[in-house]
């Protein structure tokens, strides 16, 4: 029956997975792996996101908000008045998003190399994805970039951007905005890692979505919850083509919790920009300058999936690079973890 399978998952990869901690502590041995592979906060969620779940648990017999409408509230308190839509996790923000705009054979515009799941999406619903490498520095070929959204209903770019870490100015955002034709979707899942905001550019444009995630700063990676800002005309048709109770009621609790307590975003920024640093300075490879919770790393003349072999023999789990369209082979990518795991990570690549 494997012939009913659609076209664009028959001899296709699909999302690349970093290993698991389990499987590596298993071939290897080890008994406490340092797991610096995903892009998480390594520290646990807020007390007061714990509790709100705990609480949410109680009446998980019932369906949640089909809007997710009380954490629309919490949105507007945190953020200001904007218009926001929900969806499980980014991923799931993503494809509503292209869902509500695309056709089969229309074009997706994706700036490279970048998150895989942009093309992966687009693909699903039968559209052409075109990839805009970037220079080679990692930064946006602007004019390259416009000239090929030309026509198109829709392009990703992602800044800070995974897996470089390099963020695009927000002129040069607004530069791009003026001139292409569509919607650009600017994925922020690391933005709140660095300095720059993109939120004033909605006031000024119609064509700007703004994808966050709960999975990073907020440490709720494991209930799935993300949101984006759009612009007052997409927020109808993107709910009509939203799944419904897409937010579970213990998701939407966690994240209502986890928006009130600032001071723990704070220490969570904190610490990432204070092992940055360190990365930056004692890593014994090339580099890349981030303004997100991990650091790309070029260590040639290993491979990525070499280097990441390596260091999971270490008791390191970092992310080959190698899955990343438009990426060369040599490269890796290491989060910010506790300090032992980041202290460890040193050590290993040093004898690397």
């Amino acid at each position: 029956m494997q012939h009913l399978v659609r076209a664009c998952y028959v001899g296709a990869a699909g999302y690349s997975y970093a290993k698991s901690a389990e499987d590596v502590a298993q071939e290897h041995g080890i008994d406490q792996v340092a797991r610096l592979a995903s892009n998480e906060n390594p520290h646990p969620p807020s007390p007061a996101a714990i509790e709100a779940a705990s609480r949410a648990l109680r009446a998980v017999n019932r369906y949640p908000d089909v809007r997710a409408s009380p954490l629309i509230e919490a949105l507007h308190r945190h953020h200001g008045d904007y218009q926001f839509v929900t969806g499980a996790g980014m991923d799931g923000v993503i494809e509503t998003v292209i869902r509500t705009l695309i056709e089969p054979g229309e074009t997706v515009v994706v700036s490279t190399p970048t998150f895989s799941f942009y093309g992966l999406a687009t693909a699903t619903y039968g559209a052409r994805v075109v990839k805009v490498p970037r220079r080679e520095d990692f930064s946006v070929d602007i004019a390259t970039f416009i000239e090929a959204s030309r026509g198109a209903k829709l392009a990703f770019l992602c800044s800070p951007n995974n897996p470089t870490g390099n963020s695009v100015p927000p002129d040069t955002v607004e530069e791009i905005l003026e001139e292409m034709d569509g919607v650009l979707f600017l994925d922020n899942a690391y933005i709140e890692f660095s300095d720059i905001d993109y939120r004033p550019l909605m006031r000024r444009h119609e064509n700007l979505i703004l994808g966050r995630t709960m999975s990073k700063v907020f440490a709720l990676a494991g209930l799935r919850v993300g949101y984006a800002f759009v612009p007052a005309w997409l927020e109808p048709f993107y709910n009509r083509a939203a799944t419904p109770f897409a937010l579970n009621s213990v998701s939407l609790a966690a994240a209502i919790g986890a928006l009130a307590d600032h001071d723990l975003v704070r220490e969570a920024c904190n610490h990432v920009r204070l092992w940055r640093d360190r990365f930056l300075e004692e890593i014994p490879f090339r580099t890349f300058p981030s303004d997100a919770n991990f650091v790309m790393i070029d260590v040639s003349p290993h491979t990525g999936d070499e280097a990441m072999e390596r260091l999971a023999a270490g008791g390191v789990l970092v992310r080959s690079c190698t899955s990343f369209p438009g990426l060369d082979n040599h490269y890796i990518r290491v989060s910010i973890g506790e300090n032992w795991e980041n202290e460890r990570f040193l050590e290993v690549i040093r004898d690397l």
